[in-house]
């Protein structure tokens, strides 16, 4: 039987009077990557937020190492080992590029302790160059190497990855990928949300696709990038 690291059951999520998820069912087993896909506005950040605890207003069953989680609140679902680089960033601006590192460092829960500052620095060669400078010096490609870094450092079972390479140039775009695909093969479970369709298909196990916050396609990323609905539940 399959490893599964994070499983959410009939989940439903709303903002005050707005119900924004309807029985949404989603398995991620350990070491996969999972494809989180859909037009803007239909309900895939607020899916992440909900499996984070985000959301107050929720109903249904999420487990996180087959431990029930679905009350959990945010920092609860961090230590129990996922990090979350948010769309926006997220990095402290009044620290410096050493301090947001060095203050999320922690061995994952089995003790690892791979992702060290120095292995960060030689993934991310430009934050080497920024250390003393200001997470708000930054430029927006450089904060998200930053965030991504300081999620590393976590040693993370499970990293949600939420639009990482929005509004970024295109060099940058190319080298946030290329992390990615390190972080796959270092055997991290990941969950990516992505604009780019394409490149999330081709890097996932597995994907799923919302409309209007119901999952309207789900399956191994291959199926789903062969499906002939794709095209008109994305838009494109």
């Amino acid at each position: 039987m399959a490893d599964i690291l994070l499983q959410a059951e009939g989940v439903n999520a709303w903002y005050g009077s707005s119900h924004v998820l309807h029985g949404v069912d989603i398995t991620i087993q350990r070491g996969q990557t999972f494809g989180l896909l859909g037009r803007n506005g239909m309900g895939k950040s607020t899916l992440i937020r909900t499996l984070l605890g985000h959301v107050p207003q929720r109903e249904g069953r999420i487990t996180l190492h087959g431990r029930d989680v679905s009350r959990a609140r945010p920092h609860d679902m961090s230590r129990a080992g996922v990090a979350y680089v948010p769309e926006g960033r997220g990095v402290f601006t009044n620290l410096s590029v050493r301090e947001n590192l060095v203050m999320a460092a922690r061995k994952g829960r089995d003790g690892r302790a791979d992702w060290t500052l120095d292995r960060v620095l030689a993934t991310f060669p430009r934050l080497q160059e920024r250390m003393t400078n200001l997470g708000g010096q930054l430029s927006g490609g450089e904060q998200q190497m930053l965030s991504i870094g300081r999620a590393l450092m976590t040693h993370p079972d499970l990293i949600i990855l939420d639009e990482a390479t929005e509004g970024l140039a295109p060099l940058v775009v190319a080298d946030i990928w290329r992390v990615i695909d390190e972080i796959r093969t270092s055997g991290i479970t990941t969950l990516i949300v992505d604009r780019d369709y394409r490149k999330v298909l081709s890097r996932s196990d597995r994907a799923i696709v919302l409309q209007k916050g119901l999952a309207v396609l789900e399956g191994p990323a291959p199926e789903v990038a062969a499906s002939p609905q794709l095209s008109n539940l994305l838009g494109v």
